[in-house]
């Protein structure tokens, strides 16, 4: 378990409750701040992934530059250093972004050894069943079998993952509903916004529920 309480807080929220709670604060368009239906999440049965973003690009097919296994050193420094729990989050570069995995066993490990808790990939992962043993997370959109030519071209930038934009220490709050990230300074605005999601979807389900449910009703229970 995290020590980190702001993050503690945020896996006590589903996404969907989240992303509504964001939308009160009316810092972004309702149509930010969140991955699309091609990211899912690997292991749904992990429950919550919260965590802050350390960004790369990354190129597994075309071979642009020869392979150096400094690049990999320099995103493991970024991790070892980045606030806790680490999230990883990885926007291919290359042409050919179907055919390989950014992730698999090894740098899972790795990961988890400098306190990430999860990975956000844009394409593939793979070795599912030794990744699940370490219950290390993966958001992505599905699995291959190689790795390819994989290559980590640069660190700590800032990224877009199929549209959403990720920041070096971005919060990345994801469930098997999806994946969102979470604006920065609102520890002191965003509970009251979630609770009064809550409150309000709350009384909308107990009218529902109830025996003096009509459809007209629910006007005055919304509004």
């Amino acid at each position: 378990m995290s020590s980190n309480p702001w993050i503690e807080y945020l896996k006590t929220i589903d996404s969907p409750t989240l992303c509504n709670g964001i939308e009160q604060l009316k810092l972004r368009s309702r149509e930010a701040g969140f991955t699309p239906v091609q990211i899912r999440c690997i292991f749904p049965e992990f429950g919550r992934m919260c965590g802050y973003a350390v960004t790369a690009h990354v190129e597994t097919v075309t071979r642009m530059e020869p392979f150096d296994i400094s690049g990999f050193l320099e995103l493991y420094r970024a991790v070892e250093a980045s606030p806790k729990p680490a999230v990883i989050a990885f926007q291919e570069v290359g042409g050919f972004p179907d055919l390989a995995a950014h992730c698999g066993e090894v740098m899972g490990t790795i990961f988890t050894r400098l306190g990430a808790v999860g990975l956000v990939s844009d394409c593939a992962i793979r070795d599912i069943p030794e990744v699940r043993a370490l219950r290390f997370q993966y958001f992505a959109r599905g699995a291959v079998a190689s790795h390819a030519n994989f290559r980590i071209v640069r660190t700590g930038l800032p990224i877009q993952v199929l549209g959403m934009p990720i920041h070096p220490g971005d919060i990345l709050h994801g469930d098997e509903n999806g994946l969102c990230s979470v604006p920065a300074g609102v520890e002191e605005s965003l509970p009251a916004a979630v609770e009064q999601v809550r409150a309000r979807e709350g009384k909308l389900m107990e009218f529902v529920r109830g025996s003096q449910f009509t459809i007209d009703g629910i006007r005055g229970v919304v509004e």
